[in-house]
């Protein structure tokens, strides 16, 4: 055999070997997603397709059927359910706040607060739905700032509503200041508006009510990551209650914390997509026009949301890791332990951590004085509630979310920035973030 024949069937055994490789690797990464028409007929049995169904008696926008539903359940119920579950937990508690917002140059912002929240109704969505007349105060939350340290005694009261259409007040919201010994009430921020230099708004954070949307099922997913940490970052400390400071390997961190049994034995957690598009006649001119939620197929907790604006643009991605944060409420009772946030458009990225997570029963006497305008210029710190979650460098920041380039194509459309396209390859190539500037050194 001439040694041209050799060397060219050396190259096609290569090349075999090669597109063999690579066909075991699609196969190993098949696609997680299917929409509706790739349902299996265990998941479709799970599901009301109906878009039209009874009403309450009572209050003419909820849905006739009992809390907490039985399936099958409609996309409407599921995005009912999933409003159990809001960045602040629906039950008097106890916490730290610690959160911070980063910029694709590098620059780190930090901070931290102290927050006991008391509620005017009993814990959970079926209280706020039910007892509680809209235009009424449904909770009182007080966030006293220790860190940075020239922030100290700075505080915030707020004061949430049970909203409805002819009840747009969502939140009453007072400050002091310690440098002017002042409590000043401020405006309601617009709902759909960030914070200054975050990437998150007011809703993030207060919750969005669920009918005011009109929602649609999408399919079902899987989600193996929410909050990603860096290689950064290999530990952290967190603050248990009754344990104290417990170091945690980071990889460790589930999406739905150590004690969902649900589980899939790759690690993963089974969801159904779900997209809720605002109701025009309820919130006019809001600008996230459109939310996209992978919710655990077994609570609905919402471990992913997507914000798209009016012209199907993608603005920004929600992760969440929770937490069986009060074990009394069931599967009622998980909380939503860290939070990232993705704001495409000028790639910045916010988090929030809640540590040392209590519930409380506030006595009547603690809560009509805590929970006042009033108190806050005592400046006096009731509980101290610690945390070690800080982050010490820019490198250790969280990274950004995953994209899910792929998925359900048809509904998710975007395009990214060539630079932002560039930082998030080399995030991926890295392991870490990679910043503009010069700080950072290449991966």
């Amino acid at each position: 055999m001439s040694s041209e024949r050799q060397v060219g069937r050396g190259l096609a055994g290569a090349l075999l070997a090669l597109l063999m490789t690579v066909a075991g690797n699609v196969a190993a990464e098949a696609p997680t997603w299917r929409g509706l028409d790739q349902l299996t007929d265990d998941e479709r049995a799970q599901l009301d397709f109906a878009t039209n169904t009874p009403r309450d008696a009572k209050i003419d926008y909820l849905p006739a059927e009992a809390w907490p539903f039985k399936a099958p359940y409609t996309a409407e119920e599921m995005g009912y359910r999933a409003a159990e579950f809001v960045h602040i937990s629906r039950w008097p508690h106890s916490l730290v706040d610690v959160f911070g917002v980063i910029t694709s140059s590098g620059y780190i912002s930090q901070g931290a607060g102290v927050t006991y929240i008391h509620q005017n109704v009993k814990p959970g969505f079926e209280s706020y739905m039910h007892d509680l007349p809209a235009g009424q105060v449904y909770s009182r939350w007080l966030i006293y700032s220790t860190f940075p340290p020239q922030t100290e005694a700075e505080q915030q009261l707020w004061v949430p509503y049970r909203t409805d259409v002819k009840n747009p007040t969502k939140m009453e919201f007072y400050v002091y200041a310690p440098s002017l010994r002042k409590v000043r009430r401020q405006p309601q921020p617009r709902r759909d508006q960030r914070f200054p230099d975050n990437a998150q708004t007011f809703d993030d954070v207060v919750g969005r009510d669920p009918w005011e949307f009109s929602w649609e099922l999408v399919g079902a997913d899987v989600i193996a990551h929410t909050v990603r940490f860096p290689n950064t970052r290999p530990t952290l400390f967190i603050n248990v209650p009754g344990r104290g400071y417990v170091e945690t390997q980071t990889a460790d961190i589930k999406p739905m914390g150590d004690t969902y049994p649900f589980y899939r034995a790759d690690g993963g957690v089974d969801c159904w997509v779900v997209k809720a598009t605002v109701r025009d006649e309820v919130l006019p001119g809001y600008n996230e026009h459109t939310l996209i939620f992978w919710l655990d197929k077994h609570y609905f907790y919402p471990l992913r949301m997507e914000k798209y604006d009016a012209k199907g643009q993608l603005m920004m991605v929600e992760v969440r890791n929770a937490k069986q944060e009060n074990p009394a409420r069931g599967e009622f009772g998980y909380a939503a332990f860290m939070s990232n946030y993705w704001f495409l458009e000028q790639d910045l990225l916010s988090y929030s951590v809640h540590d040392g997570h209590q519930p409380r029963e506030w006595t009547a006497e603690q809560a009509g004085m805590m929970f006042t305008p009033e108190f806050m210029r005592r400046q006096w710190l009731v509980e101290p509630v610690r945390s070690q979650t800080l982050i010490d460098d820019p490198e250790q920041y969280y990274l950004r979310p995953e994209l899910y380039e792929g998925r359900f194509p048809e509904l998710r459309k975007f395009t990214l920035d060539p630079a932002l396209r560039a930082r998030v390859d080399a995030q991926e190539a890295a392991g870490r973030l990679v910043f503009e500037s010069a700080r950072s050194s290449t991966p």
